[in-house]
């Protein structure tokens, strides 16, 4: 009695060739001799194997679904045959899609342009930098298109069909199995898959496309900028293969550490030190900012560890507006008093307390 394929498979008559893929890659994995535990594992596997090999075939697919059987008259006894042997060494998904490859079927291999591959550059920058926007020149060595052939790597830019693959970009063997001949494809060693080789090598670059100069790309830095932002000059990156698009250039920004400032998103903070007795009688502190000196008031009554505001002196944004610097105060503590310094402090104590000024 013929064997139902498609109940071996657990799918329907009318299934499409991905469905009958996926069930097959799914059951090949879970009865593999070398995986799975159960007992008739290796007798399911040569039952899914079988299976595929026929619904994953067109013509095939056709007859068995006409006759009940894929080559009537043929013996497709498969008993005694080790699987463990035939699945070594190979991957389910290159063993399936061989069985809709057509054997031997598909187009014949192009000069493809292939884009070039992106590339990151860091770059590391002052505050003031960033601050302000800036200008950078960046030299890039070697990943520019070679002029003499236009980064298609051929002497005048002249093919021809590759003699290893004759043009299908493709090298195919044969693997014969219990279903029979199956041809196995790689891509061409010789071409690359593109399936045409130059006729003569570029002398300049030596065929890999590839100009041997430096590539000097100056960006531009926007006011704002900050570590972690990313930005991307397109086309600059390396060229294509064979004269196809180049890919583009990312540079990272990195925001070098100030020696004034603590940077927080867009504010900077700054810590400063008054007097007692400007905390207490309140009076003016110059501060440094990234614009010059500008003068900050302070309040009576400042405590240790106040924070004071200037509104708009901190970093600007690249989303629009500028953020704030931040004042942290202390007090200094006058290590050493006078005589009269100490009678006056004292009184002014005695005075405090009468007051209810302090505890």
């Amino acid at each position: 009695m013929a064997k139902d394929y498609y109940k071996i498979l657990g799918v329907s008559k009318d299934a499409s060739a991905d469905d009958i893929k996926k069930a097959y890659k799914n059951l090949a994995k879970k009865y593999h001799p070398d995986v799975s535990k159960e007992s008739d594992a290796g007798e399911k596997f040569k039952d899914v194997n079988e299976a595929a090999a026929v619904l994953g075939n067109t013509d095939k697919r056709k007859r068995y679904d006409e006759y009940g059987t894929a080559d009537p008259g043929l013996d497709q006894n498969f008993s005694g045959f080790d699987f463990r042997e035939f699945s070594q060494g190979f991957d389910f998904d290159d063993i399936f899609d061989n069985f809709f490859s057509g054997f031997g079927g598909g187009s014949r291999g192009r000069n493809r342009r292939s884009r070039g591959r992106d590339l990151l550059y860091e770059e590391s920058i002052t505050l003031e930098d960033a601050a302000t926007g800036t200008s950078k020149k960046i030299h890039l060595k070697g990943v520019g298109a070679c002029e003499d052939c236009n980064g298609t790597g051929a002497d005048g830019g002249e093919f021809m069909t590759c003699p290893s693959c004759d043009g299908s970009g493709r090298n195919i063997r044969s693997q014969r199995t219990p279903f029979g001949v199956f041809q196995m494809q790689t891509t061409c060693g010789t071409c690359q898959g593109h399936g045409q080789k130059p006729k003569s090598t570029c002398r300049s670059c030596k065929g890999d496309g590839k100009s041997r100069k430096d590539n000097v790309v100056e960006i531009k830095i926007p006011s704002g900028a900050y570590t972690g932002l990313r930005l991307r000059v397109e086309g600059a990156g390396e060229s294509g293969d064979r004269g196809g698009d180049p890919g583009d250039l990312y540079v990272q920004i990195t925001v070098q550490e100030h020696s004034t400032f603590e940077r927080h998103n867009d504010d900077l903070v700054i810590e400063r030190s008054i007097s007692f007795t400007t905390a207490i009688l309140g009076g003016e502190l110059d501060v440094p900012t990234l614009d010059g000196t500008k003068t900050l008031k302070i309040p009576q009554g400042t405590q240790p560890g106040t924070i004071l505001k200037l509104r708009g002196a901190g970093m600007p944004s690249i989303r629009g507006g500028v953020g704030d610097l931040l004042v942290k105060l202390s007090v200094e503590i006058p290590k050493k008093v006078n005589k009269k310094q100490e009678e006056l402090l004292r009184d002014f104590d005695s005075a405090s307390r009468k007051k209810g000024w302090f505890g």
